[in-house]
């Protein structure tokens, strides 16, 4: 069932974005996922904004895939790079079958 890594991002410098961006598309395949939504435009529909300036959705087969590319070491090496420039508040959520 497929899983959802969703982010909430607060970025401070953002001299880091370039590189991270640039790899971590190959780290989420490699992994079976695939960013479905990353930084653009938001809207607040009902209740408080998030306390972030982006807002990131990643999707995964299934949440073994989603942890595995989390505690990738190269995942590791994007985190301690994004770290230098943002915070990252992040959760993972099982999805639920169509009906």
């Amino acid at each position: 069932m497929t899983a959802y890594a969703i982010g909430f991002l607060n970025v401070h410098d953002p001299s880091w974005r370039a590189e991270y961006g640039a790899r971590l598309p190959a780290v989420v395949a490699r992994h079976g996922g695939q960013i479905l939504a990353g930084g653009g435009p938001q809207e607040v529909l009902e209740g408080r904004p998030p306390a972030s300036n982006a807002v990131v959705v990643l999707a995964f087969p299934d949440m073994v895939r989603a942890r595995d590319w989390y505690r990738d070491p190269d995942n590791a090496e994007l985190v301690a790079l994004r770290q230098t420039g943002s915070t990252l508040d992040l959760l993972l959520i099982q999805g639920k079958e169509a009906p």
